[in-house]
């Protein structure tokens, strides 16, 4: 599973044992893969500053766990072509997402420890605020060029109703410069070639015979030409309509079909020079956000730790990785069952709840007996 518990418990002879137990279980019914979450000793301030922090690092939790997925998401869409390898371009470290959360070390150098608690909060949030700032314009710039390249693309391959003829029509098949002359270019259903063949030069007065040519074909029709005198050019146009026959609005304009097959080339190659810079940027921006993201964590449980069982400053963290989906009911009645001497009331009322909600989906809401903190790293779901 991709999914981990961190919890913590007391750090005293009774819990430390209780957590013991808990390992021994877990251990023995496959329930979970449970490894110690090493916390710094940070410097604690007042407990009212905790309390203002307990709020700010939940946002702060919520708004990064958002941007990693919003990075998860646009590395996706980057690599549109290779879905697949997604998964393996999002690393932490340098390496898989799972063994950085297993094996969690606190980043004293960016994160100093000694700072005060409040300091350190900041830093990480400022951090996260900057990657979200530059993530939203690298990948609005490059959404962008996306878009206007994905209609010029859909111009090109939808029927000969709607797409863009520049690519398909040449100079030779029109007659140019001409004041009496005009080229038109008509939708004619593949049922009527023969019908159009026998009855264009009749359609209108003034059509040259023998002017017609098919140029292109869709699976519903074909794209002919036709040679008229200008002066006809409405009676024919409503004479066509008439026999199903549709005249596409086009004039031949050498300058404007250079511009567009110009503007596609070039998008092409600005969206071939911004893949690489852009992935790499995602990879490595989205690296260093994963990484705030479980100091987070460790941050939470260290505030909450010291604001459930107070001072001095005593606990354990655990890291439990659930090895099944259907195990998670079963687990949670072991953590509640080991740690319900820690707060009675809550432990009887999750367990009633767990009869109640088969799976039990718990968020970092929920209330437990001991401090606890869900980290999914279904980033893609």
């Amino acid at each position: 599973m991709s999914e981990f518990w961190l919890i913590s418990a007391p750090g005293d002879k009774e819990n430390l044992q209780a957590l013991e137990r808990m390992n021994m279980v877990t251990s023995k019914s496959n329930l979970s893969h449970n490894t110690k979450f090493a916390i710094p000793d940070f410097k604690v301030g007042t407990l009212d500053s905790l309390v203002g922090l307990s709020d700010e690092l939940g946002k702060l939790d919520t708004f990064a766990e958002s941007l990693i997925k919003r990075m998860a998401q646009s590395v996706a869409d980057v690599m549109e072509d290779s879905e697949g390898k997604v998964q393996e371009n999002l690393l932490a470290n340098g390496g898989g997402l799972t063994s950085f959360v297993t094996h969690f070390e606190w980043d004293m150098a960016k994160y100093p420890a000694k700072q005060p608690l409040v300091s350190v909060v900041d830093a990480v949030a400022k951090q996260l605020v900057q990657i979200d700032t530059d993530v939203k314009s690298r990948t609005a710039a490059y959404s962008a060029l996306k878009t206007a390249l994905e209609n010029l693309e859909r111009r090109s391959t939808g029927n000969l109703f709607t797409r863009t003829l520049s690519d398909i029509v040449s100079k030779e098949d029109f007659v140019l410069d001409s004041e009496y002359l005009v080229t038109l270019l008509v939708i004619v259903p593949k049922a009527s070639y023969s019908q159009w063949q026998r009855t264009y030069e009749s359609l209108s007065d003034m059509v040259v015979p023998r002017s017609t040519k098919l140029i292109a074909e869709d699976p519903e029709g074909g794209l002919f030409t036709v040679t008229l005198f200008r002066r006809v050019m409405d009676d024919f146009k409503t004479k066509a309509k008439e026999n199903k026959f549709m005249v596409r609005e086009f004039y031949y304009d050498e300058k404007e079909i250079k511009r567009e097959r110009e503007e596609m080339t070039r998008l092409l190659s600005d969206k071939k020079q911004q893949y690489g810079p852009l992935l790499r940027w995602l990879k490595v921006n989205f690296s260093e956000a994963f990484i705030a993201w479980i100091h987070i964590k460790a941050l939470r449980v260290f505030v909450e730790s010291v604001l459930r069982y107070g001072l001095p400053v005593n606990f354990q963290a655990v890291l439990l990785q659930p090895h099944k989906k259907s195990a998670t009911k079963r687990l949670r009645e072991v953590l509640n069952s080991v740690f319900r001497h820690l707060d009675e009331v809550a432990a009887a009322s999750i367990l009633d709840a767990a009869v109640e909600i088969p799976g039990l989906q718990l968020g970092s809401q929920d209330y437990f007996p001991y401090v606890y903190f869900r980290i999914d790293l279904s980033l893609l779901d």
